[in-house]
C-alpha cells in the first residue's frame, strides 16, 4: 500500500511539474492579491497590521481553490481514474496520495512565500512565524475538504462554481481560527494555543473522514 502510496504521489507531481504554468499560477494569484491590498487601503502601519492576517488567509484560500476543479478531472477524462478503482487497492488511500500531491504543489509555496508578503504589512516577527505554522496546518485542511467537493463535482459543467459553492462554508472555520491566530500573537497577553489545538483537531478530523468522503464520491461520480 505505501509503494501504491508512494506511485501515485510521484506521478502526479511528475505530471505537474511538466505543466509548470498551472502550478506558478497559484502562487503568482497569491501574490498578486494579498499585494493589491496595501494600495487599496493605504500605507497607515496600523491598518495593514490589522488587515494582512484576514488577506493573507483569504488570498491562500482563494489559491488554493483555482487547481481543484482539476484535482480528478485528468485522471477522469482519460480513464486513470476507472484504472485505480480496479486495482483493488483502497481508494481513499489513492486519494490522499493526490491531495498530497496538490498540497505540496499549491499549499506549501503560500507557506515559503508568507514571510515575503507579510512585510507588505508591517507584522512583528512573532506574528510572521504564527503565519507560517498557521498556513502549515490550516492549508491540507483546504486541501481535503476541497477534494471532496472536487470528487463530488466530477464531470459536471460548470462544475467550478457548483464546487465553490459547495466547499466556501466548509473552509469559514479555518478561514477565522487561521487569521485569528495570526492577529491574536500581537497582543502580547493573548494565548494563541486554543488556535492552533482548533487547526490541529480540525486537521485531524480531516485526514480521516476527508479521503473516505472523496472515495464514496468518486465511485457515485464514476458510475
Amino acid at each position: 500500500m505505501l509503494r501504491v502510496f508512494a506511485c501515485i504521489l510521484y506521478r502526479d507531481l511528475t505530471l505537474a511539474l511538466r505543466r509548470r504554468t498551472d502550478v506558478l499560477t497559484t502562487l503568482f494569484f497569491f501574490i498578486i492579491v494579498v499585494s493589491l491590498f496595501p494600495l487599496g487601503v493605504g500605507s497607515e502601519r496600523e491598518t495593514l497590521r490589522q488587515l494582512g492576517p484576514g488577506v493573507v488567509w483569504v488570498a491562500a484560500l482563494l489559491a488554493s481553490m483555482l487547481a481543484l476543479e482539476r484535482l480528478f478531472a485528468a485522471d477522469f477524462d482519460d480513464g486513470t481514474l476507472e484504472q485505480m478503482l480496479l486495482t483493488g487497492q483502497p481508494l481513499s488511500l489513492l486519494v490522499l496520495a493526490k491531495v498530497l500531491a496538490h498540497w505540496l504543489l499549491t499549499g506549501l509555496p503560500l507557506v515559503i512565500v508568507a514571510p515575503l508578503v507579510a512585510m507588505q504589512y508591517h507584522l512583528t516577527d512573532a506574528a510572521v512565524w504564527v503565519m507560517m505554522a498557521s498556513l502549515a496546518i490550516g492549508t491540507p485542511i483546504l486541501s481535503l475538504l476541497g477534494a471532496i467537493g472536487a470528487a463530488l463535482t466530477l464531470g459536471l459543467r460548470g462544475g467550478g462554481i457548483l464546487l465553490s459553492l459547495l466547499i466556501l462554508p466548509l473552509y469559514i472555520p479555518v478561514l477565522v481560527y487561521g487569521s485569528g491566530a495570526v492577529s491574536v500573537s500581537m497582543i502580547e497577553i493573548a494565548d494563541i494555543q486554543p488556535y492552533f489545538s482548533l487547526l490541529g483537531a480540525f486537521l485531524l478530523v480531516a485526514l480521516i473522514f476527508a479521503p473516505l468522503a472523496s472515495a464514496a464520491a468518486l465511485h457515485i461520480s464514476i458510475e
